[in-house]
């Protein structure tokens, strides 16, 4: 038995001892004595990219737009081998665990007719990594391509616990696409996330057309839209309308900070005046789950990264007026359950926690370099956060 006495919880007034008895919590009580740190929950990253991670070194320019991230991306598929994308995405797994993170969605993306080569690729780690960072996939298409190839991605994942998805912005003919992808995902019993509206253009409604298929199917628990830059340029009174019909509806948001900070309003020698980050304010306030992640790491849609839940968090503070204490289950508790998971810190959990030497969550936040050290299974890993990939 263990216990870590005079620990802060993230949450929690007061400071707490907590006691380990194996693998698990077997109590929380109220400590006389303090300075034993901060115990964070595990963080969930709802939304990744592991088949594009750590290529930014082989792009050959500094993008300047979405647009452009995906002309250079695609420029460096042929280096896409079986052997290159375990590679890559081991090392995004690795960094993700010695960081605290516990749970991971990773989007792949799926553009032609065939098997893409990093799904098998990125499903045989998903099984090692099985009870270290449990994998879930989802699937990124262009919502042009969904007619022709969405039936075959479809079928492939069902049954997998794989996720449908697919990017939508300014296209044609957006809401007859989209009820195509609704009917595979209700025919398949799939869950669907979209990546959609990630732009400036006050005009993009790829929202309003993902939020009308949802209510009028009755999906709630299924949809999760990411991005959704645009909402930040749109009228309030109809983000507002949005957002309570998403709520109501029992859709989800994840933003992605640090990917929308480098790319929106990005253009040579000027300062940028729009970041791109979604109404996540007014959206909690609506009802809404939302939830931060990582998004792109040493790609050409964010060059830097380090699958690092905890400076995203912090990152997101600033960028958006967050209160701290009030966020972070954006890290860990609200992306863990849309995931399937529970990561809340209370008896008989799991002792699997992330200590930081911090007085409190503030404390944490002011001294980034402060000592992190995560646990798993009722005591410390060797690796740390400061390690080398």
């Amino acid at each position: 038995m263990t216990t870590l006495n005079g620990v802060a919880l993230a949450g929690r007034d007061g400071y707490w001892d907590v006691t380990l008895e194996g693998a698990r919590i077997a109590a929380l009580t109220p400590s006389e004595g303090q300075g034993g740190g901060l115990l964070l929950p595990c963080f969930a990253d709802a939304h990744v990219h592991l088949d594009k991670t750590f290529t930014a070194a082989r792009v050959p320019s500094r993008p300047q737009s979405l647009h452009e991230a995906i002309e250079l991306m695609a420029g460096d598929k042929p280096n896409w081998t079986a052997g290159d994308l375990r590679q890559r995405a081991a090392r995004g797994l690795r960094r993700a665990f010695a960081n605290g993170t516990k749970a991971m969605r990773s989007h792949v993306d799926w553009t032609e007719a065939g098997v893409p080569a990093a799904l098998p690729v990125l499903r045989e780690l998903a099984e090692e990594w099985r009870g270290r960072v449990d994998l879930q996939l989802a699937t990124l298409t262009p919502l042009d391509d969904m007619p022709e190839v969405g039936a075959r991605i479809a079928q492939e994942i069902a049954g997998t616990g794989a996720v449908l998805g697919a990017f939508i912005y300014r296209n044609e003919d957006i809401p007859a696409k989209l009820r195509r992808v609704f009917d595979l995902a209700e025919t398949h019993h799939l869950q669907l996330d979209f990546h959609v509206d990630e732009g400036l253009d006050p005009e993009a409604q790829g929202l309003d057309a993902i939020l009308q298929e949802t209510e009028a199917r009755g999906m709630a628990g299924r949809v999760l839209v990411g991005h959704c830059c645009s909402l930040s340029v749109r009228p309030e009174g109809a983000v507002a309308d949005l957002l309570g019909r998403a709520a109501e509806a029992g859709m989800a948001l994840c933003t992605l900070p640090t990917t929308n900070a480098f790319l929106q309003d990005a253009t040579p020698d000027r300062t940028p005046r729009l970041r791109g980050l979604a109404p996540i304010h007014e959206a909690r306030a609506a009802g809404m789950p939302v939830m931060l992640a990582s998004d792109n790491v040493c790609d050409p849609f964010y060059p830097q990264g380090d699958y690092d839940l905890f400076d995203v968090y912090r990152m997101a503070v600033l960028a958006g007026h967050l209160d701290p204490a009030g966020w972070l289950d954006s890290v860990t508790e609200t992306p863990a359950r849309w995931l399937g998971h529970d990561f809340a810190l209370k008896a008989g959990a799991p002792a699997d926690f992330i200590h930081i030497a911090a007085t409190g969550l503030d404390d944490a936040l002011n001294r980034p370099r402060a000592a992190r050290t995560v646990w798993r299974g009722g005591a410390p890993i060797p690796e740390t956060s400061g390690d080398l990939a």
